[in-house]
């Protein structure tokens, strides 16, 4: 009688737990000394000068010299420069401020507008030439805007636009690197399933637009309105060479025209005013950076995720 033996499993082998780290916490994002570091010091390359801008703007000219860079005067002037600013030179300093709201408001909406509309249709539409004219736009956005500033102005005198608003304000409605945003936007964050039931429904395509896909496009259309209003609001070398009338001057050249006037012979030494003005100058900047801030972020951070 032959006894038949099953066979034992062999035991697996026991894991070997990984070490942890002292002082690693499950669920917790691991800290680098090194790059607290380097966080550090970018925070201080950001906040020092503004700091010092702020500070300076509460110093009257002779404050300037005689006090530390970083440190209050004895003699609190930030609401005289505030006045003083507004008033000097018959208060050309809210008319270069109009200036840019209107460079602005007509410039950056209009390439945000058109970086939307070009974007939607490069990303959802097929075309003959849609290639090259990916290829065209990815050219553009390498090329530096000051490369072409001569040949603008060229082109501009032959029209007799210069010295005009609209020399200023036809450039900005270019932006290359807005169109490519939204393209890249529009292709991950409007799904074509959602455009063609829209479209069995019987929508046309403007109202396809409006209702369904404009709504999903709020965080780049953000996105790219910041990136144009920044641009639009610091540009300072297009109107250096478009512009020659103090009147149609936007803040940025308005404010160098001023600091210039101390290398003159009698010109005014204003650099208290200068401070102060471009200290409020940023300040609307700032404001619609923090009040957009998580539409902007998503919209940087759209097509990161791939799902």
């Amino acid at each position: 009688m032959t006894t038949s033996v099953t066979p034992t499993p062999a035991k697996s082998a026991p894991k070997l737990r990984t070490p942890r780290k002292k002082g690693y916490v499950p669920g917790r994002p691991r800290r680098s000394k090194l790059l607290t570091g380097l966080m550090a010091l970018m925070v201080l390359y950001t906040v020092v000068p503004l700091l010092w801008l702020i500070i300076s703007s509460t110093k009257t000219q002779d404050g300037l010299a005689d006090s530390n860079g970083l440190w209050f005067a004895k003699h609190f002037a930030l609401w005289s420069n505030i006045s003083d600013t507004f008033t000097y030179h018959d208060g050309i300093f809210g008319r270069w401020l109009l200036n840019t709201l209107l460079y602005v408001v007509l410039g950056a909406g209009g390439a945000t507008l058109l970086a939307v509309l070009g974007g939607y249709a490069l990303a959802k539409f097929d075309f003959p030439g849609k290639k090259g004219i990916f290829a065209v736009v990815i050219g553009a956005v390498a090329v530096p805007g000051t490369a072409l500033a001569v040949p603008t102005f060229l082109m501009f005198s032959k029209m007799g636009l210069t010295d005009t608003p609209w020399a200023v304000i036809i450039p900005s409605l270019v932006s290359p690197f807005g169109l490519y945003l939204m393209w890249v936007f529009a292709a991950e964050a409007i799904p074509t399933e959602l455009l063609e039931a829209a479209r069995m429904d019987g929508a046309g395509e403007v109202r396809t637009f409006f209702q369904v896909a404009l709504p999903l496009l709020a965080p780049g259309i953000v996105t790219v309105l910041l990136f144009t209003t920044v641009a639009t609001w610091n540009n300072y070398f297009l109107p250096l060479i478009m512009l020659k009338d103090p009147n149609w001057y936007p803040l940025t050249l308005g404010l160098s025209s001023w600091s210039a006037q101390a290398q003159t012979i009698g010109g005014d030494v204003i650099f208290n005013l200068v401070i102060t003005g471009s200290l409020l100058t940023i300040l609307p900047l700032i404001a619609v950076f923090l009040l957009l801030q998580k539409y902007w972020q998503s919209g940087l951070a759209a097509g990161s995720v791939k799902e």
